[in-house]
């Protein structure tokens, strides 16, 4: 396999240069998946843009990680299945939602199982649901809008979890507590 390069702040490409600057300045450190990404300065300017972007939805940051996590889950992506773990333990996810999302069990939250299954279906199907399957999304109280934003959601893993499978990133230190394997998985 190629070895990617994992930047600095320093050794970036112009392009990127300044987002890892910020990204250092605020979290400590700068994360292996965006080290790497920076080799593309697209790449990473679009992933922390649609992160932002997804920040703003109408999704509750339980709701987003629910999305989030059941996207790396189901592309296998070991980097931010631990990652997210972390972010959503800083966020406030209750420890319930984040050991479901961990073991591919339901959650007890009729609603927040409704998306969890509906972000499950949108990555299997490939964005192409059943009417049935739409329709017990909205049913259990969510809108055409939040179809929308889950489309977000898993657009911005895919460009972080295929990241993650070509280059082999290496789990930052930060998300160590929290490492993940399909050996996990109840379901």
């Amino acid at each position: 396999m190629t070895t990617f390069t994992v930047h600095t702040p320093e050794t970036a490409p112009e392009g990127s240069k300044q987002i890892l600057s910020g990204v250092k300045s605020g979290l400590g450190f700068v994360p292996n998946l965006l080290a790497t990404m920076a080799e593309a300065p697209v790449l990473l300017e679009g992933y922390t843009t649609l992160a932002g972007i997804l920040d703003k939805s109408d999704l509750s940051e339980t709701e987003r990680q629910i999305v989030l996590l059941t996207n790396n889950r189901l592309n296998g992506c070991t980097y931010c299945m631990a990652a997210h773990t972390t972010l959503s333990q800083m966020g406030g996810v209750d420890d319930v939602v984040i050991e479901a999302l961990r073991t591919n069990t339901p959650i007890a939250d009729a609603k927040l199982e409704a998306l969890r299954t509906f972000a499950a279906v949108m990555n299997e199907s490939r964005g192409w649901p059943e009417a049935a399957q739409l329709e017990a999304f909205f049913a259990a109280g969510y809108k055409q809008q939040h179809v929308l934003e889950v489309i977000v959601a898993t657009s911005l893993k895919v460009m972080s979890n295929y990241t993650n499978h070509i280059a082999e990133t290496e789990l930052d230190d930060a998300f160590a507590k929290n490492v993940w394997s399909e050996s996990d998985l109840k379901a």
